[in-house]
């Protein structure tokens, strides 16, 4: 079985101003997922929005440079993510179909194995 990254990209200020019974909908959605997918979850986490991301980059000498903030500014930035095990990509992109986005939507990659 191969493992499959799914990246959920939302729009960060529909987060923000969120009401309290709307995000309790969507956690509800999310353990929902977690128990209908359960036998093909690896992992997944929700990340602190953008704004608290440090990016490191390499300058023109190969000397590592901070900064804060995320690589590049977007409308919807990367909100969490899961870790799937599926027979083939078709059976990831099933699954990840099912996962809540309300504000955004998923990319699904596979993991790369380095043999």
């Amino acid at each position: 079985m191969a493992q499959y990254l799914v990246l959920i990209y939302e729009n960060e200020e529909s987060w923000a101003n969120v009401d309290e019974a709307t995000y309790g909908r969507i956690h509800a959605e999310h353990n929902d997922f977690g128990k209908k997918h359960g036998a093909s979850l690896r992992g997944g986490n929700a990340l602190e929005p953008s704004m608290t991301a440090t990016s490191i980059r390499k300058n023109a000498s190969g000397e590592p440079v901070t900064t804060d903030g995320p690589f590049a500014e977007t409308k919807e930035a990367i909100g969490g993510y899961y870790v799937i095990e599926a027979d083939d990509l078709d059976a990831a992109l099933a699954i990840a179909q099912e996962v809540p986005a309300k504000f955004g939507g998923v990319e699904v990659r596979p993991i790369r194995v380095m043999d």
